[in-house]
C-alpha cells in the first residue's frame, strides 16, 4: 500500500545521501521514479540534487506555482516512487498534492527535508508533512560541537551565531551547523572561529 514519508534530520545528517541511494535501488530493478527538488535551491544549480560527498542528479524543480500531481501526472503517472529532496521548502498545496498522489494515483512518495529552521520554527513544508505523512522518520546526525545528537540548526555568518532573520538562505557547512540543543544556545565561539579561519 503506497504511503507519504516524512524524512527528516538537521543538516548534514545524509538526507540527500539517501534519496540519492533509494533513486539507485528502484533504477537497479528497473523500476522508475521522479525525483523532484525545491527550485528555491540553487547551490549547485536548480534542478540538482547534490550531496556533499559529491553524488549528484538532475531533478525537477519545484515552485511555488507547480502543481505536483499535474507534474507526475505528465512525467510518468505509472512510477514506482515519486522522490522529493529539500521538502522543508513545499508549499501546503504541494503537500495535499503529494497526499493525493499516494491516495489516488496508488504511488508512493518519500520527502526528505530539514523538520526546523535556525530560529527553531517549523518550516511550511515540514509543518504540512508533520500533519499528513503516514511515516515520519528521523534521519540522525552528531552535534557539530559535541556527540550529542543534534536537533536544531544554528546558522552563523563570519564565525558568530545567527539568531534573527529571514528563514531561507541557503548555504551549507559555511552557513549552518547541526547542533544539540545545549550549543545551540551556547555554541563554541572559538570553534566557529576557527573552522571561519579555515575556509
Amino acid at each position: 500500500m503506497a504511503q507519504l514519508f516524512f524524512h527528516y534530520g538537521a543538516m548534514n545528517s545524509g538526507k540527500t545521501v539517501d534519496i540519492l541511494k533509494v533513486a539507485h535501488n528502484y533504477e537497479e530493478q528497473h523500476k522508475s521514479v521522479i525525483v523532484m527538488t525545491s527550485g528555491i535551491d540553487d547551490r549547485e544549480q536548480v534542478g540538482v540534487v547534490s550531496s556533499r560527498i559529491g553524488l549528484r542528479r538532475e531533478a525537477i524543480p519545484i515552485f511555488a506555482e507547480t502543481n505536483i500531481r499535474d507534474v507526475v501526472t505528465r512525467e510518468n503517472p505509472h512510477a514506482a516512487c515519486i522522490l522529493v529532496d529539500e521538502a522543508q521548502f513545499l508549499k501546503k498545496h504541494h503537500v495535499l498534492e503529494l497526499a493525493h498522489i499516494v491516495d489516488e494515483m496508488g504511488i508512493p512518495v518519500m520527502t526528505y527535508g530539514l523538520k526546523n529552521d535556525f530560529r527553531n520554527e517549523l518550516f511550511e513544508g515540514s509543518q504540512y508533512l508533520l500533519l499528513y505523512a503516514d511515516k515520519i522518520v528521523e534521519i540522525k546526525t552528531i552535534c557539530w560541537f559535541c556527540k550529542k545528537k543534534a536537533l536544531m540548526n544554528l546558522r552563523v555568518h563570519n564565525g558568530q551565531p545567527l539568531y534573527e532573520g529571514a528563514q531561507i538562505e541557503i548555504g551549507g557547512n559555511e552557513t549552518y551547523y547541526p547542533v544539540c540543543r545545549k550549543h545551540y544556545f551556547h555554541p563554541d565561539r572559538a570553534m566557529m572561529q576557527a573552522a571561519t579561519t579555515n575556509l
